[in-house]
């Protein structure tokens, strides 16, 4: 690397985490020797605002944990030198090769196939960068497999004379070798998960053993357990952990109420899902003698029943998140608790945890308190009937429900004003039979019903995170679990801004107050747009992911600078970490063990990208399956998404999007322009582009391969051949390394 002083880094405005720990890495890298402390690093970066300062000490920290710098001694910290070693991520794609995501390097590292070296999807594994460069990005060679994503996999048993493979679903080059007497009662062509056992040096195979028989293909339980298996995901409890959770006592103790704040005679009710069987946040109003409304915001109190280090409590900590598919609810509590004990239901005495706030007419909290207290749920309304009484102003408890309207509006106002981006999208939802067949598609649009408890669930959230954080002596500061949400990446919106410019429309990048005001009035134009869609989509992309650390950089999308997750203990783990240390922290205790509650809330972070990936899998499968009976049908869509091998489809009827592959684009030789979002004709110049309106035909809904197949339709035209239909070859068992020398 050519010699830098401190002029040559130009700091931008709005930079992200990521960006600055490339930028300290990079000063690392030019004195690798070099022992250096966070006010010098701050110092050489020309770094001179507060939050930014916080965010060097967090990159710093994280480039520690991560094993890329050393520290010498207290605040003192050196580069551990991997010279020609990167260590990332498998990403790996369909046709076999991967990308290696690192943060040691801007640009991914192209692996070729030969050279994973058994590594899979999702793997940690180190890289040695190859000198010679064949393409323009680097190229490397899996030399070590850190830690493996998954051994299980989930996939179709086929059966030969004296021995069996399971062929596994998504981006998997390889089928397991299964031994006769390792099936587990599984047949030929049924859906099964399987655990990599070994894989000898030579074989081309694993060899692995039948963990789970799930059932036949095509059928609802089947395919949703197969979901859930492919994310490594549970879709039971353990005896053991059921038996724990019908053995706890629920009596509500006299001595248990006097140590708590009595809400039972403050008018109390809950608004949920019309389907919903937990409740864990309630809502309770009054009017004081000083003219105030006090609002209390009732959080199911988890913690009392489910003590650390029980086994409900390590089965809650795997889990560490409900999973919500489109017929059911993977509860990360035994439902005994979820749906029961835990649950606020009405006309029920139940044990809480409380943020209360004393709140005046223009929405501004005065006070707020927080500990524990009992309430005594008067009524559950659904969203709808909540709606119902804010658009008529009439029904039960309406003097309560529309002051908690009027006031909620107010904060949401107040937000938006200081920054918080509007992300509100519209839900896909189904209509299903009783055997979970799709009848129909709906879309759920968040009202103002939601909107109530939006805002006060944040501003618990909020001031909970405040009342832990917000110290002036930050060496007084304790541990505390934060849900923190990254500034975008600059380079991201100047892409999407670029974008967006083809439709007339333009962000403002200065500063970022003015990027997410503006990106607020860009989603508000084009609201009920054809390209409302892909435009919000695109922003969501352009945004960094929320996760939960204990090392606090605020909350950019919300616009917060604590925040953190106090409301849905009965779903989430991190609100019960959070409950446990308000209990530790309102009392005087000490301070947790930073290092152990960072690992916690990384796991809990990766549980919750699993189940959001699993939710979207379901969708995506209840959609092919909708669509299976639409083969032949024509519709009208817009381009949702461009690739090198084709480009996806949202149709406009019911939002079920599918696949145009290039090979049928017929013409011209088409390539895929990442920079300007679209597949391109190299000859006639005609430029599929992401958000353009086209009319396609299904041609098929694959149900295992979640995929819905489509064929351009151009002047009454179908676009393209039918692709012929090839057998598989039949696969033989693997060679172990003792019969590939014999054959030699």
């Amino acid at each position: 690397m050519g010699k830098k002083d401190k002029s040559s880094f130009k700091m931008k405005k709005g930079i992200n985490k990521k960006e600055l720990k490339q930028m300290v890495l990079e000063l690392f890298y030019k004195d690798s020797e070099k022992i250096l402390t966070p006010r010098q690093i701050t110092s050489m970066l020309a770094v001179s605002d507060l939050s930014t300062k916080q965010l060097v000490n967090v990159a710093i920290e994280e480039l520690s944990d991560d094993g890329y710098l050393e520290q010498k001694e207290r605040g003192k910290f050196q580069l551990i030198v991997k010279t020609g070693y990167v260590v990332g991520i498998v990403d790996m794609t369909q046709k076999g090769y991967a990308f290696i995501v690192s943060d040691e390097l801007e640009e991914d590292i192209f692996v070729a196939g030969p050279n994973l070296n058994r590594a899979l999807n999702g793997d940690k594994v180190r890289v040695y960068l190859n000198a010679k460069r064949k393409r323009k990005q680097p190229e490397g060679e899996v030399v070590e497999i850190i830690e493996r994503a998954k051994t299980n996999f989930v996939g179709v048993v086929s059966m030969s004379k004296n021995f069996a493979f399971l062929v596994p679903s998504g981006k998997n080059n390889f089928d397991i070798f299964i031994p006769k007497d390792k099936l587990k009662g599984a047949k030929e062509g049924q859906k099964a998960v399987a655990k990599i056992t070994d894989w000898p040096a030579r074989a081309k195979n694993p060899f692995g053993e039948i963990v789970d028989v799930l059932g036949e293909p095509g059928h609802n339980d089947t395919e949703m357990h197969a979901i859930l298996a492919e994310f490594d995901l549970p879709y039971k409890f353990p005896e053991k952990v059921n038996s724990a959770a019908e053995k706890l006592s629920v009596e509500i103790t006299s001595e248990e109420i006097a140590k708590r704040r009595d809400f039972r005679n403050i008018t109390t009710f809950t608004i949920d899902p019309g389907d919903a069987k937990d409740y864990d946040d309630a809502l309770s109003i009054q009017k004081l003698e000083n003219g105030y409304w006090e609002v209390g915001v009732h959080i199911a109190d988890v913690s009392h029943y489910v003590q650390s280090g029980s086994l409900i409590d390590n089965e809650a900590y795997e889990r560490a998140t409900s999973v919500y598919l489109v017929d059911r609810v993977v509860p990360m509590l035994p439902e005994r608790l979820s749906n029961g004990v835990c649950s606020l239901n009405p006309n029920e005495d139940k044990l809480c945890f409380s943020a209360v706030f004393e709140i005046d007419d223009d929405a501004t909290v005065r006070k707020h308190w927080i500990g524990r207290t009992v309430i005594h749920s008067n009524r559950k309304f659904s969203y709808e009937e909540a709606q119902q009484i804010i658009e008529t102003g009439e029904g039960e408890l309406k003097d309560e429900m529309l002051t908690l309207h009027r006031l909620a509006q107010k904060l949401r106002s107040g937000r938006y004003q200081n920054g918080a981006i509007s992300f509100d999208r519209a839900e896909v939802k189904f209509n299903l039979d009783e055997n979970g067949k799709p009848l129909g598609v709906y879309f759920k649009v968040a009202k103002e019903s939601n909107q109530l408890i939006e805002e006060f669930m944040l501003l618990a959230n909020k001031k909970v995170a405040e009342t832990i954080g917000k110290v002036k002596d930050k060496s007084k500061a304790r541990t505390f679990v934060y849900r923190i949400h990254d500034r975008p990446d600059p380079d991201k919106l100047e892409s999407f801004n670029n974008f967006i410019g083809k439709f007339g429309y333009g962000l403002s990048l200065d500063a970022p107050g003015a990027i997410s005001k503006s990106i607020n009035n860009l989603l508000s134009s084009v609201k009920g747009r054809h390209e409302e869609n892909v435009i919000s989509t695109l922003a969501v992309r352009s945004m960094a992911k929320a996760v939960y650390s204990t090392r606090n950089i605020g909350h950019y999308g919300l616009s917060f600078e604590y925040y953190t997750h106090f409301t849905s203990p009965i779903r989430r783990y991190p609100d019960l970490m959070v409950h446990r240390l308000l209990e530790r922290y309102l009392v005087g205790g000490r301070s947790v063990n930073a290092e152990t509650f960072e690992e916690k809330c990384k796991h809990s972070s990766n549980m919750e990208q699993r189940a959001v990936n699993a939710e979207r899998a379901s969708i995506k499968y209840k959609q092919v399956e909708f669509m299976q009976d639409k083969v032949g049908q024509i519709y009208g869509g817009v381009i949702s998404g461009v690739t090198d091998w084709g480009i996806y489809v949202e149709l406009d009827e019911n939002k079920c999007e599918g696949m145009v592959s290039i090979r049928d684009l017929t013409g011209d030789f088409y390539f895929f322009d990442e920079k300007n979002y679209c597949i391109s004709g190299m000859h006639t110049n005609k430029c599929y582009q992401l958000g353009g309106e086209v009319k396609v035909k299904v041609v098929s809904a694959n149900l295992e391969k979640k995929q819905i197949d489509f064929k351009l339709v151009e002047d009454g035209v179908v676009i393209g051949n039918e692709a012929p239909v090839t057998k598989p070859a039949e696969e033989k068992p693997p060679k172990t390394e003792k019969k590939s020398k014999r054959r030699k």
